[in-house]
C-alpha cells in the first residue's frame, strides 16, 4: 500500500469480500447497565464501513472491545483472522486506532510524537522519518511539526492522531468520531487521506452518529441502538426504500421524535 504514510507494503492479509472483523456473542455490562447485548457482526475487508447509532447506542464500547482497549464480559473478537484477546500483540501490530477523546503526549512536538510512535512500532529510524515527512505534508502539519502538541487546535490533534494511526501501515483502521470538533478544511484533508487509504484495499471502520457524513463516505454500514445491531449490510441495502440513511436509521431505531405539543408554548413568543 502506498498511502499518505508512504512506502509499499504487502497486500492486506484478509482478502476483499472476507471479514476483516468477526464478532460473536459480545456482551459488556457496567454495573446494572448493559452497554452491549450479545452482538454478532462480520465487517467486510477492503471497505469503508460505518458503525452508526445514537448517543449511548454502544458504538464506542463495541469498538473498544474490538480493538483490545476494553475486555468483554462474554464473546469473541477476531481481526484479520486473529483473536484479539488470545494474541493481542499481533492484532495491535495490524490495526490503527483513532479513539474518541483522543489523548496524545502533549509535551512532545508533532514531529517528536510521530518519531516516538514509529520507533515504538519497531520501524527503522530512516523509514519513520520518511513516513513522518509525507504524513506531515499531506495532512498539512509541516508548518506546525515543531510546536508542542499541547498548543495544537482540535483539528490539528485529530490529524496528528490519524498520522500516528497510519504510520505503521495497518491493515484495518478504526476511527471513533474522527470529524467531531474538526473544522471543514481539516475534515476535507482527513477525508482525502482516508479515501486514498481505502482505495488501496485497506479497511476503515468508522463510528459516528452523523448520518449524512457516513452516507457520503461509507459503502457498508451497521446500525446500532440500545447495545444491539438493528441492521447491517451494503449502504443501499440498509437504506432500503428510504430517501436517505437518516430516514432509514430513524425507522430502524424506532425514533418518533418528541414534539413539544402544548409545552414550550412560550418559546419564540414575545413577552
Amino acid at each position: 500500500m502506498d498511502t499518505a504514510g508512504g512506502g509499499s507494503a504487502a497486500a492486506p492479509a484478509t482478502p476483499p469480500g472476507a471479514a476483516a472483523v468477526r464478532v460473536r456473542g459480545l456482551w459488556k455490562r457496567f454495573g446494572e447497565q448493559i452497554a452491549v447485548h450479545g452482538v454478532d457482526l462480520d465487517l467486510p475487508a477492503g471497505r469503508f464501513v460505518g458503525l452508526v447509532g445514537p448517543n449511548g447506542a454502544g458504538k464506542t464500547t463495541t469498538l473498544s472491545m474490538i480493538t483490545g482497549l476494553l475486555r468483554p464480559d462474554e464473546g469473541t473478537v477476531e481481526v484479520v483472522g486473529r483473536d484479539v484477546w488470545r494474541d493481542p500483540a499481533d492484532v495491535k501490530s495490524r490495526i490503527g486506532v483513532l479513539p474518541e477523546g483522543l489523548r496524545l503526549f502533549e509535551r512532545l512536538s508533532g514531529r517528536e510524537l510521530l518519531t516516538f510512535m514509529g520507533r515504538l512500532r519497531g520501524l527503522p529510524v530512516a523509514e519513520v522519518e520518511r513516513r513522518a515527512d509525507e504524513l506531515l505534508d499531506v495532512l498539512d502539519l509541516s508548518a506546525a511539526q515543531h510546536k508542542l502538541v499541547i498548543d495544537y487546535s482540535t483539528g490539528m490533534r485529530k490529524k496528528t492522531g490519524l498520522a500516528t494511526a497510519l504510520l505503521h501501515n495497518p491493515e484495518v483502521l478504526f476511527l471513533d468520531e474522527p470529524f467531531e470538533g474538526v473544522d471543514p478544511v481539516s475534515a476535507q484533508t482527513i477525508r482525502g487521506v482516508l479515501e486514498r487509504y481505502t482505495a488501496s484495499g485497506a479497511t476503515v471502520v468508522f463510528s459516528s452518529h452523523v448520518m449524512e457524513l457516513v452516507e457520503s463516505l461509507c459503502d457498508w454500514v451497521a446500525v446500532m441502538a440500545a447495545g444491539r445491531v438493528r441492521a447491517h449490510g451494503p449502504l443501499a441495502e440498509v437504506r432500503g426504500g428510504a430517501e436517505s440513511l437518516q430516514e432509514a436509521f430513524l425507522r430502524l431505531v424506532g425514533a418518533q421524535g418528541n414534539p413539544a405539543g402544548p409545552r414550550l408554548e412560550w418559546l419564540g413568543g414575545t413577552a
